[in-house]
């Protein structure tokens, strides 16, 4: 199934299909949100969740941990958190008499960095180089960080007393801004018979491993990408510059993040080819919190009125040998 070392569509939609279903067992009814996250793990990018509390942000990003046998790391952020509490520091060693580095909880494969909102804007932004290089440097020092790194974070948007609004910087290293949502009747009944004795998230196993997900991800930037498909991506882009609601349009770290998100949504999808609507579902989610909008609560609106807007490829978009 795989070509030399490089993972086809349908291993990557298997090793997909295997943690959506693990992580089924703790999470209900958030299907979407959950091949979302793996889209955006399988990209290669973050993830940010932000919604209100208790509708399960942790609980996801912890069931997504287990679900792969890597090294787990958690950051509970505070407004005296400082950034050598993340990075890691040098520390003086007396039997040694020299330096020693103390690495951070950056230092793992999966980071959680919970209520990322209540850190100060300093201790934000050390996440900065982590995020976008997948690297840290602590006193002229530069320590690569181990593949895969994968930051899932989260906060909570109506709180505001001890919070610090996370900088437009910041927010343009998330591939994806995410919503939960309350569950409906019939899930919230689900959640009570399968949490009324103990939480399923103690017995769930690992189903892949940190090799598999670096596999995934380079078997991704292999599914291919048309070029009337490329450049529907790149119209809508340039509509979120030209619209008269929007003040800051998407940069190009965020078009190709668009294109890496689409191939890995594709591949999860059990195919070779991204298709434009990858590019209409993905849309939302990869562009939202990179736009900025005279009116916040409008950015859903304007966006959807732009794929309104924006022609749609009507071209045959998969690759040339199976036309």
């Amino acid at each position: 199934m795989e070509n030399g070392n490089v993972w086809t569509f349908d291993k990557i939609a298997e090793c997909a299909g295997a943690i959506r279903e693990n992580m089924g067992r703790v999470i209900i009814g958030k299907q979407d949100v959950i091949k979302l996250v793996i889209a955006g793990l399988f990209a290669g990018g973050h993830i940010l969740l932000e919604d209100t509390p208790g509708t399960g942000k942790t609980m996801l990003a912890k069931s997504l941990a287990r679900s792969i046998d890597a090294e787990f790391g958690r950051i509970q952020f505070t407004p005296d958190l400082l950034p050598l509490d993340l990075t890691g520091q040098n520390v003086y060693h007396q039997k040694e008499e020299q330096f020693v580095f103390v690495p951070g909880p950056v230092f793992c494969n999966v980071l959680l960095a919970d209520e990322i909102n209540r850190a100060t804007p300093r201790t934000q932004s050390s996440l900065l180089e982590c995020m976008e290089e997948k690297q840290v440097t602590v006193d002229g020092e530069t320590r690569v960080l181990e593949r895969p790194f994968f930051l899932i974070a989260t906060q909570n948007p109506i709180e505001t007393a001890g919070t610090y609004p996370l900088p437009e910087a910041q927010l343009d290293r998330f591939c994806m801004q995410l919503k939960m949502g309350f569950p409906t009747v019939m899930e919230e009944l689900d959640i009570m018979d399968r949490f009324i004795q103990d939480s399923p998230l103690e017995r769930l196993e690992p189903v892949c491993t940190a090799s598999e997900i670096v596999q995934a991800q380079e078997g991704c930037r292999h599914i291919y990408v048309d070029e009337s498909v490329r450049r529907y991506i790149a119209h809508i882009v340039e509509a979120t510059r030209k619209h008269s609601d929007i003040a800051l349009g998407v940069n190009p770290r965020g078009t190709l993040a668009y294109l890496r998100c689409c191939q890995a949504y594709a591949a999860i999808e059990a195919r070779d080819f991204v298709t434009p609507d990858d590019v209409k579902k993905l849309c939302v989610p990869v562009l939202g919190h990179r736009i900025v909008a005279y009116r916040a609560e409008q950015k859903e609106t304007i966006l959807q009125s732009i794929l309104e807007q924006v022609e749609v490829p009507t071209e045959y978009w998969k690759p040339q040998n199976e036309v």
